[in-house]
């Protein structure tokens, strides 16, 4: 299952991005889906847990907006 991880900014978009795969997660950027509400415009998708992706994104100060199911 694809979990969608709306960002704040492209920039935490790919720092998250960099942290993730050097972490061995499956992850790339995409547009934020128009009826997923605001933010960048970007989100991060990948078929890990997202409890987990969050966690570490929080752990290393990476700012993200929500997560959409």
């Amino acid at each position: 299952m694809k979990h969608l991880i709306g960002m704040t900014s492209i920039t935490y978009a790919v720092k998250a991005q960099k942290l993730l795969r050097s972490n061995g997660i499956n992850v790339k950027i995409v547009p934020t889906p128009k009826n997923t509400g605001s933010g960048c415009g970007y989100s991060l998708e990948t078929d890990s847990d997202p409890y987990t992706v969050t966690k570490m994104l929080i752990k290393n100060g990476i700012k993200f907006k929500e997560v959409y199911k």
